[in-house]
């Protein structure tokens, strides 16, 4: 192995000097800028090096090469998931095999307008930091030596001649934080293009709008009470009509076309690597539990990549973390403090430090399937080039608790088990759930993230994919959560919803005919149905309910007014929705754990009226507060329910 060139030996007197306790890379600099001269000379096996350090047997070598073999994962990875070696280990026998030093916390920082000039993201991505000139040669630190030579090309472009020093990857990101922070939180929060997010919102105009229409309402009123009665029963009869056809459509689609047969990782050629992002936030009781409902996961260690990402400021919930040995597989994000505290923003912070080639997102509660991300990867592998995103099944393990979490739990069963794969059948745009979600990165961060002041930044994201050109594919995977278990939590977090469909739908809405061209007639038609038409039906649902008092034999406030043919169609309609949303409540009810909720069918009667009261809170934020995020809680229910080892292909 050559010898390191000492301090003041490069360059012709070009000195080292000038980054002190950086030890000299010696001939390396001297003849920069070739890649052939750096590669003149075989290197060493890491396996072999690690060996001849004493550190590893043949034994844990040779499982690790077959590990390696079929997969993306390089072998240093491997053998760190699987706690053979540590990192100081690592990065010796790197610097042994690239025969160049490594940087250490001791080191000096990098010249950050270096940094500047090759972009912050790009240096995350490419887990290269540049550190310092020395002459004509740019010194740069990398995390993934095997992949330098990969982005030698982009490098030189910026830089001229570069030489490689090796760094580790946590090292690597507390540089770039320490030196950009503020650039990388204000990226988080506005990485969304600015027609296509919602933090321009026009809520002054919307409060003039909602007031104007409030008294044109109240005006008629009192000027015309039965035919404003009138015309607001006849938008809601509309909007209720269309609805229950788009949902019949859906059944029929979800239950009459054969499911595909569903592609497995086991064909794959080679397995990626997954980045799961999970958030956390006022939430230390979950965190022990959280870690073993991971654990269970049977994607290889060193392929997996999981980033708990939690407030800076959110000190209990960090010092829960802190009290755990976490594995290597497992990362800490904290989140810069700012103002604007949301889901979506952590997300978008986040995935600038993931490694992996798919990202998914879980919430703090979830129990995932075991195989899950094996399915997952299977469907990307398998898929068509535009699908962007796959959405799993998300159920809950506590649905016994009382007749809300019931009622949640059919709710739920309905939506993803009959709804959302009958639109995605359909051909409609799919609106996202907020977790069990994985998407392409490439195609992700192309689109700019989540949009970081959106309260349903899953929704809003699922409707930019399609208006891009992608799709989303329903995986008969399930994913276990807790249910929401009583009436004021559920109606916080059930008005965030809503507010954030609004807001949605006056994103989207802002060009119309734009819309119009990148959706196409049907989707479009979707996207009012799904998001307009729930908001109408909610607000209006007092209207329907009047339609009740015929069945008690006290007559309708418009039996007089209409003729009696269309008050019977109205009734009909009325009727029919109500026998629509059991109908397909019980149909959702087949998986083997639902068992007995089909009692709690005529429960919903009482269950869907609270989102009147969680609407009219939702059009009260979206003049008070738009960018609120109604926190809801979690951990109340989740130690003591046994989520059922049992995934929706299976039923």
């Amino acid at each position: 192995m050559a010898q390191v060139a000492p301090l003041g030996q490069v360059q012709g007197g070009a000195s080292l000097r000038a980054v002190p306790g950086l030890r000299a890379v010696g001939q390396k600099i001297a003849t920069a800028g070739t890649a052939a001269s750096e590669q003149a000379a075989p290197r060493p096996p890491l396996g072999e090096i690690l060996r001849d350090m004493g550190v590893l047997s043949a034994e844990q070598l040779m499982q690790a090469l077959r590990l390696q073999q079929g997969q993306v994962g390089l072998l240093g990875d491997i053998l760190l998931a699987h706690g053979w070696i540590d990192q100081d280990t690592l990065m010796r026998a790197l610097s042994r095999q690239y025969d160049t030093p490594f940087m250490t916390i001791e080191d000096p920082p990098p010249d950050p307008r270096l940094l500047d000039r090759l972009g912050v993201r790009q240096a995350l991505v490419m887990g290269c930091l540049p550190w310092r000139g020395v002459g004509d040669v740019t010194v740069v630190s990398c995390a993934r030596p095997a992949e330098f030579d990969q982005h030698r090309a982009t490098l030189e472009a910026v830089f001229g001649r570069v030489v490689m020093v090796l760094i580790s990857e946590a090292h690597l990101h507390a540089r770039v934080l320490d030196m950009r922070r503020s650039r990388l939180r204000l990226w988080a929060e506005t990485c969304v293009a600015d027609d296509e997010s919602c933090r321009i919102l026009q809520n002054q105009w919307f409060s003039r709008s909602l007031i104007a229409v409030s008294l044109v309402v109240l005006l008629g009123a009192i000027l015309a009470p039965v035919g404003m009665l009138m015309a607001l029963t006849g938008l809601v009869v509309v909007a209720l009509s269309v609805s229950t056809f788009l949902k019949l459509l859906a059944a029929f689609a979800t239950l009459l076309r054969p499911r595909p047969p569903e592609p497995h990782d086991t064909a794959v050629p080679r397995r990626p690597i997954v980045s799961i992002m999970v958030p956390l936030f006022r939430e230390p009781a979950v965190v022990p539990r959280l870690i073993d409902r991971l654990a269970r996961l049977t994607w290889p260690r060193e392929l997996t990549d999981i980033l708990l990402v939690v407030e800076e400021n959110d000190h209990a919930t960090r010092a829960a973390l802190e009290r755990i040995s976490l594995p290597r597989w497992i990362r800490v994000i904290p989140v810069p403090d700012a103002k604007l505290k949301t889901k979506p923003r952590a997300l978008n912070f986040a995935m600038m430090f993931a490694r992996g080639s798919i990202i998914g997102v879980y919430d703090a509660e979830d129990a995932p399937e075991a195989d899950q991300i094996h399915r997952v990867v299977g469907a990307f592998q398998t898929g068509p080039d535009n699908l962007a995103c796959v959405q799993g099944v998300l159920d809950f393990y506590n649905p016994r608790v009382n007749w809300v979490s019931r009622c949640f739990t059919i709710e739920y069963a309905t939506w993803f088990r009959i709804i959302l794969p009958g639109m995605e059948r359909l051909g409609l745009a799919v609106p996202l759930g907020g977790t069990t979600l994985f998407f392409r990165r490439d195609i992700l961060e192309k689109l700019g993230g989540w949009d970081a002041h959106n309260v349903t930044e899953d929704a809003d994201l699922g409707i930019r994919l399609a208006r891009h050109g992608y799709v989303t594919h329903l995986l008969p995977t399930v994913t276990f959560e807790e249910a929401n278990c009583h009436i004021l939590p559920w109606i916080r977090q059930r008005s965030r919803w809503l507010k954030g469909y609004a807001v949605t739908w006056m994103v989207h809405m802002r060009q119309p005919r734009l819309l119009w061209r990148q959706l196409g007639p049907w989707r479009f038609f979707g996207v009012q149905v799904l998001f307009l038409g729930t908001l109408v039906q909610f607000m209006l649902a007092p209207l329907l309910w009047t339609f009740w008092l015929m069945l008690l034999g006290l007559g309708h406030p418009l039996q007089d007014s209409l003729p009696g043919t269309l008050f019977l169609g109205l009734g009909v309609v009325f009727l029919t929705a109500e026998a629509t949303s059991i109908g397909l409540g019980a149909t959702a009810l087949r998986a083997r754990h639902h068992a007995g909720l089909w009692r709690w069918l005529p429960a919903l009667h009482a269950y869907f009226p609270l989102a009147v009261l969680a609407v009219y809170k939702a059009l009260w934020e979206l003049v008070s507060a738009p960018f609120y995020w109604d926190k809801t809680s979690h951990g109340k229910y989740d130690g003591t329910q046994t989520a059922p080892r049992i995934h929706v292909g299976g039923e």
